[in-house]
């Protein structure tokens, strides 16, 4: 019945895709294709594609219009209010068809041959031509480039010395002989020495001061550029240019805190204020202090007594709007004598407090549960810009004739500064990072196995610098202890050899690891290829493994050292994912992603714990499987085990393609790709055919294939995939490739959160 709905369903699509031309008036034309035809090598397609006014209906795969197609279900009767809103709702959830507009494809011409020209293509030529059939147009756009012209010879004649060093910076510079004459490669330059002009103080300097003096021999193609100053900025004794070349420094820098009632509601213009100051820094508030000086020197940039910056300024707007109970900020300067300013900056104050409850429905290898998470959050719990956090966590789960649960409270304090017990004020200012200390204690009970309590706590700072994120855990604990193990249980799976022991036996983890991650994505360029990276690594026991040497300990009878006669882990592990977007056009990009990983234990541990091992399969991973039953290597699962534990392994490897479309109103479609697999270190009797081996590792890469939808809910993305198993590296050789596959074996479906990678 599924199946024929669906067909159904597809089938109207097309029916009504083919009558695309239903909604185009008569006289006028369905903007069918654009097409761009060049000689053009230098400038990618994409970028030519941004200076066109009119394009036509998005397509799947470029062939199918669905979004066209859902508008035209709609019918054209609306003699009552029930078919009126019936057509208006499918033709909200379709686009409307896109009519053939010559003004604008004139339009598109002259910003073609602006962008050519400026490339350095003076002699180019942009025409178009329409080619029409039916109520349909086709509208091709030609670029005939001819020979372009190049750089040959670039002198700067600027005098002032400081400018000049910068404008000089061979290293530094984007202007290099023999590129093309590439009008936004010289203007990015004027921005580049004005931006690094501008940080040594020089408040009044603008790149308009700044330009280009330029040079052609006749029919030659070169060109001889010099980088010189506006006339009126020629004479060092005239006052204008004293004027623009006068270098400022901050006085003081002064802040407003909830003080104006247009920006502030609810404070009176007669309440009274206090005046706070520490080293030249000024803080101008109510009475009842809304939030500290400290807080707010400390996520400052911009300092009394250095010279003006704009870096400065932009890093210190990033900066105090990332604090919790700042709404938004402004930032001014006003000169206060010949060569000093003075800053202003307005900080009016949000919502401090916040609180959330979420209710869950799960369904896990068959169990239906449920979960009730509530928390709450203070964004200025200390008035220093503090973010106090906790949560509470209760799930339940059906297993047969008993409820499993899991019961768990999570505490955090973020402190918007470097907390260290050494080092001065000024190095831990000038360092610019958070602080968060965290605890959490967990309990879980699953009935005829174990029960089990976790407790942790830990610091971690974390600190931006550009595109660069960075977080390092200085400490981190983490005690697991199972209070009870049923008979059953140890019998059948822990003295047999079937679950690793270990994973089951109380243990201690103090570790410290780094986090990191970068992007090249643009916001001003959202149709630009862009790629990110996330790398990250850990290690523990370093530390109790040496002072067990140092104090001479004895280890026990398997040769580990016990700490309080709980063994402690000792291991090191490392991550590192990149994904990069193929972007074709809005509503069109390929994604590619690869995830690698690696733990060894080592010392005072044979084994990683279990909460540290990769897992394979699921939606974030190879979804042909479901969650944590993929892998290591070719291990087979345990039959009448609707969960293996044995299912985690040391390496991870996994590889994804994804093609992701927009589809109509808020839906987006996607078809992927995945392989990938996990692998074991040692040799483990309970996970057989799980170790890595160089000279068979590719020979047990599962494949997987699939479709998915993605519901755009404006701030959070639904994900729905149906993954199928390609290749199945535990099979038989004759049926690891599943050309036919099983609905019961080979199909999973995956319910998620956010796109997978």
């Amino acid at each position: 019945m599924k199946k024929q709905f669906l067909s159904l369903f597809i089938l109207v699509l097309l029916i009504s895709a083919c009558n695309s031309t239903k909604f185009v008036p008569e006289g006028e034309f369905l903007l069918n294709k654009t097409s761009i035809k060049g000689d053009i090598k230098e400038v990618k397609r994409s970028e030519l594609k941004e200076y066109l006014r009119q394009t036509a209906n998005a397509a799947v795969f470029g062939l199918f219009r669905m979004q066209l197609g859902i508008y035209n279900l709609a019918g054209k009767d609306s003699t009552t209010k029930f078919k009126r809103f019936v057509n208006k709702t499918i033709k909200r959830i379709g686009d409307e068809p896109v009519i053939y507009n010559s003004s604008l494809t004139s339009i598109s011409v002259k910003q073609l041959q602006l962008l050519v020209e400026n490339k350095g293509y003076m002699n180019a030529k942009v025409s178009s031509n329409v080619i029409t059939k039916g109520k349909k147009a086709n509208v091709e756009y030609i670029i005939k480039s001819n020979q372009p012209y190049k750089l040959r010879d670039y002198k700067i004649n600027l005098n002032n010395d400081s400018l000049l060093a910068i404008a000089a910076d061979t290293s530094r510079s984007l202007i290099k002989t023999n590129i093309l004459f590439d009008v936004d490669v010289f203007n990015a330059e004027r921005d580049r020495i004005t931006e690094r002009f501008r940080r040594r103080g020089y408040y009044n300097f603008s790149k308009e001061f700044l330009t280009y003096s330029v040079d052609s021999a006749l029919n030659s193609h070169i060109v001889d550029v010099s980088l010189q100053l506006r006339d009126y900025l020629q004479n060092k004794n005239d006052s204008t240019y004293k004027a623009v070349f006068k270098q400022f420094k901050i006085r003081k820098v002064i802040f407003y805190s909830n003080t104006a009632a247009n920006l502030t509601p609810g404070l009176r213009a007669s309440e009274s204020l206090d005046t706070v100051s520490f080293r030249d820094f000024i803080l101008v508030s109510p009475q009842k202090q809304i939030i500290k000086l400290d807080a707010l020197v400390q996520n400052t940039y911009i300092n009394p007594n250095t010279v003006f910056s704009d870096r400065d300024v932009e890093r210190t707007y990033s900066s105090l709007n990332s604090l919790g109970p700042i709404k938004y900020v402004n930032i001014n300067f006003k000169v206060a004598t010949d060569s000093l300013l003075d800053c202003y900056i307005i900080v009016v104050p949000g919502k401090e407090v916040s609180f959330s409850t979420e209710l869950e429905g799960t369904y896990t290898d068959g169990y239906w549960g449920g979960a009730l998470n509530f928390s709450t959050m203070h964004r200025n719990i200390f008035k220093g810009a503090e973010t106090l956090s906790m949560q509470l966590k209760s799930s339940y789960e059906w297993q047969k004739d008993i409820w499993a649960q899991q019961l768990g409270v999570q505490l955090g304090l973020k402190i918007p500064r470097f907390m260290l017990p050494i080092g001065t004020y000024d190095f831990k200012r000038n360092f610019h990072a958070n602080t968060e200390f965290t605890s959490a204690l967990s309990y879980q009970y699953r009935p005829h196995e174990f029960s089990s309590i976790n407790i942790g706590t830990g610091t971690m700072y974390s600190w931006t610098r550009q595109r660069y994120s960075h977080s390092f855990q200085l400490l981190d604990l983490n005690y697991v202890y199972f209070p009870w193990k049923s008979e059953s249980f140890i019998d059948n799976y822990l003295n047999t050899g079937v679950f690793n022991k270990f994973n089951y036996e109380n243990h201690f983890i103090m570790r410290i690891g780094y986090s990191g991650s970068y992007s090249t994505a643009s916001a001003s360029r959202s149709l630009q290829n862009f790629s990110t990276y996330k790398y990250s690594i850990e290690t523990a026991g370093n530390l109790l493994y040496g002072l067990s040497h140092l104090m001479k300990s004895t280890p026990d009878t398997t040769g580990a050292y016990r700490l309080f006669n709980i063994q402690y882990s000792q291991y090191i592990k490392g991550e590192y994912n990149t994904t990069h977007h193929q972007i074709y056009d809005k509503n069109n990009r390929f994604v590619y992603h690869l995830g690698l990983g690696l733990a060894v234990p080592y010392g005072n541990a044979d084994i990683i714990p279990y909460e540290k091992r990769f897992f394979s399969g699921g939606a974030n991973s190879i979804r042909g499987w479901s969650e944590s039953t993929l892998g290591p290597g070719v291990y087979k699962r345990i039959a009448d085990k609707k969960r293996d534990y044995n299912q985690v392994g040391d390496i991870k490897l996994e590889m994804s393609m994804e093609y992701r479309t927009k589809l109509f109103w808020i839906i987006e479609g996607a078809f992927f790709l995945d392989a990938g697999n996990i692998w074991t270190i040692n040799d483990y009797d309970n996970q057989l055919g799980g170790t890595f081996k160089i000279d068979s590792f590719m020979k047990q890469i599962a494949i997987a294939y699939g479709t998915g939808l993605r519901f755009d809910i404006s701030f959070f993305i639904a994900r729905l995939d149906l993954g199928v198993r390609l290749f199945d590296p535990v099979r038989t050789r004759r049926e690891q490739w599943r050309i036919s596959p099983s609905w019961n074996d080979d199909f999973a479906v995956h319910l998620a959160i956010g796109y997978p990678f």
